[in-house]
């Protein structure tokens, strides 16, 4: 009980309304399955392999930061009929306890699935952090393999009968998601080894990084509620200065102004927004788990190289 407390009243009295008609089975209105997701990025994937056999409802909307999310009430009764639930894990969904309250409130623990399982995590440096993960890993496309994996198989045992259609939409997925994880790697080859330093405000791609052959420097290491202190903000300007990095990079979900304020003192532009929590909105460039890896490929090179 003390865990529902920590909901809103209306959040409460949605799941309560939803758990009576609530659909927990293929067979149930539309004869699809309902597929939750935390965010845009999963619930791209999932509408990939589940395509017109499922309704998939991302939690977080495009453009919002899914560490520190403020459910609404139609999240509840999403929450109470889905048949499947995924998430990230690795820490992402644990500001505020905003995921596992749904979770408790709905009584929807048993439906609900990591996919960065089989992720080999990366952890914090940031003193006092060391034992925390980077919840990041879908920046390296073969993570993202991994995920994908993860949804068809847990697809596949909620609806049997379409095993052969979720393999045939996972193979061709997934043969996409290779050959752009091998252009990613010729792409990056491009730039000065000099230059391969990429830097953003949040240390959000230490994956891609790993996996790409970059490094990564960035002004605060994970998204929390103090941000960009002085200290940080130094740190970041000496590593520009002595690296001379050419180019600096801004993700679509955070506020520019400590960015600007680098790039006012060092001199160096902000040569593009990335993508990191969310694709972009329906109908731009980005839109898509795909889109938004291929966007944030080329602007990197682009920028650290100079092409």
């Amino acid at each position: 009980m003390k865990k529902m407390l920590l909901l809103p009243l209306s959040l409460l009295l949605a799941a309560c309304s939803n758990t009576a008609g609530s659909n927990t089975s293929i067979g149930g209105e539309n004869d699809k399955l309902h597929i939750v997701a935390t965010y845009s990025i999963i619930a791209d994937m999932a509408e990939n392999i589940a395509g017109d056999k499922a309704e998939v409802y991302s939690l977080v909307p495009v453009g919002t930061d899914p560490h520190m999310y403020d459910p609404l009430p139609a999240d509840t009764g999403k929450v109470s009929d889905a048949d499947l639930i995924f998430y990230n894990g690795l820490n992402l969904e644990t500001g505020k306890g905003w995921f596992q309250d749904l979770l408790d409130v709905t009584n929807k623990t048993e439906a609900a699935f990591a996919l960065s399982e089989a992720v080999t995590p990366i952890y914090l440096t940031e003193k006092g952090k060391e034992s925390q993960v980077d919840p990041h890993a879908w920046l390296d496309i073969q993570n993202a393999i991994k995920y994908v994996d993860s949804i068809t198989k847990q697809v596949i045992a909620q609806d049997p009968d379409n095993e052969a259609y979720y393999l045939g939409n996972q193979e061709k997925y997934v043969s996409e998601l290779n050959e752009l994880d091998q252009y990613a790697k010729e792409a990056v080859g491009q730039i000065p080894e000099d230059k391969r330093i990429l830097v953003t405000s949040e240390g959000a791609f230490k994956y891609f990084s790993r996996a790409y052959g970059l490094e990564s420097a960035f002004i605060w290491e994970i998204n929390t509620d103090s941000q960009g202190t002085p200290e940080q903000m130094n740190r970041i300007i000496g590593i520009i200065e002595d690296n001379s990095i050419p180019a600096l990079f801004l993700e679509t979900s955070v506020n520019p102004k400590t960015m600007e304020t680098i790039s006012a003192e060092t001199g160096v532009p902000i040569y593009s927004k990335i993508f990191t929590d969310s694709v972009a909105k329906a109908g731009e460039e980005g839109d898509t788990y795909l889109g938004m890896m291929k966007w944030n490929i080329d602007k990197v090179v682009e920028g650290l190289s100079g092409l």
